[in-house]
């Protein structure tokens, strides 16, 4: 099971202090969070993709490149990629292009967004989202499955022997996850094209998850991509954790607070108690985490937000140094000891050649 943390790129002032970082200083902190993650062992770094303030990642490409360079193993991610805004074509370029130059480490959640206004902005119409998602991550198949590409559809003019470059590394293209929270026509993509399937599952009561997760389970299995329980499912999450619970609930309060999303709504416990938001000591972390499973089944990827709502920069490595000494290590020990041998691990570059060498050609 793979282990890391995502950001959404917000640029937040810390309501302890009153200050708002910088754009550059933001962006600095983001890069240094992804080396943390690599150096506490955790396996996965994602970054989201906006295009308006307070957020500053709009080009995750560019941030994730730079990320692979200074790293040697960490998997590089989105928390989402906007499949309905961007145009594919450029989409298959660009990540073809980070899958080269991070060897392999690369995938990518594709998602919608939550930010109405970037679909004039990019010459796209709202009430379309669902459509555009649909018809655009199939042209993006094909320009990573196909050298040569003749296509024509609703939304962008037509290819005519069209060939995206690079081509994917090795022949084979990133993995890819769709992200959504609400839409189970999204968790239908993931099951027809048997992709993986990621809930953020910040903001919504177990019993959500469960039914769109559930939902995607039973239609990976009815296109014949294995059984249910096979299926390739991520978690988002957020955790704040300190030695203690008191300290914990204390320190964050005032930045759940004033957080941009949540924040001046229910309270801190209320939240907690409704939502997969976990503030506490290292063991109230691993008991919610491993919770989980209960309602989802054996999933591959687990990833923790840890640096919204103004948290500063010193706060935020030392979430990862306990997260990378003090929960991770029992969770990755507990989750691989209940998983069945049948259950997969999540997609890699180096898996899924394999995968491709092992399976036989079929003759024209």
């Amino acid at each position: 099971m793979q282990f890391g943390v995502f950001s959404v790129s917000d640029i937040t002032a810390d309501p302890t202090t009153g200050r708002t970082p910088t754009e550059a200083e933001r962006l600095q902190a983001v890069l240094r969070i992804a080396e943390k993650t690599e150096e506490v062992g955790l396996d996965v770094f994602a970054l989201g993709e906006h295009h308006n303030p307070p957020f500053f990642s709009s080009s995750p490409t560019t941030t994730l490149g730079y990320i692979a360079g200074r790293t040697q193993r960490l998997q590089l991610s989105t928390a989402t990629t906007l499949i309905t805004t961007n145009d594919p074509v450029k989409i298959a370029e660009d990540y073809a292009m980070l899958q080269h130059l991070a060897g392999g480490r690369v995938d990518l959640t594709l998602g919608r967004g939550n930010t109405g206004p970037v679909y004039p902005w990019f010459g796209q119409d709202i009430r379309q989202g669902i459509p555009l998602a649909v018809e655009n991550y199939a042209l993006l198949r094909r320009l990573w499955d196909e050298d040569v590409v003749d296509w024509e559809g609703k939304f962008r003019t037509p290819l005519q022997g069209f060939t995206s470059t690079p081509r994917p590394l090795d022949g084979v293209a990133p993995f890819v996850w769709h992200g959504s929270i609400r839409s189970p026509e999204i968790a239908e993509q993931a099951a027809y094209y048997g992709d993986g399937f990621f809930h953020n599952h910040i903001f919504w009561p177990a019993d959500h998850t469960r039914r769109m997760v559930d939902f995607y389970r039973r239609r990976f299995e009815h296109y014949g991509h294995g059984a249910a329980d096979q299926a390739i499912v991520g978690l988002g999450g957020q955790v704040f954790v300190r030695k203690n619970s008191q300290d914990a609930v204390r320190e964050f309060r005032p930045y759940f607070d004033n957080a941009p999303v949540y924040g001046h709504g229910p309270s801190l416990e209320d939240f907690t108690r409704e939502t997969p938001l976990t503030v506490g000591s290292p063991q109230e972390v691993i008991d919610r985490t491993l919770g989980f499973r209960e309602y989802v089944g054996d999933y591959q990827r687990q990833l923790f937000l840890v640096d919204h709502a103004g948290l500063p920069l010193k706060t935020v490595l030392e979430q990862l140094d306990i997260l990378g000494e003090e929960v991770v290590p029992v969770l990755r020990k507990e989750f691989e000891a209940r998983r069945p041998a049948h259950v997969p691990d999540a997609p890699t570059h180096e898996s899924l050649v394999a995968a491709r060498d092992a399976t036989p050609e079929v003759a024209a």
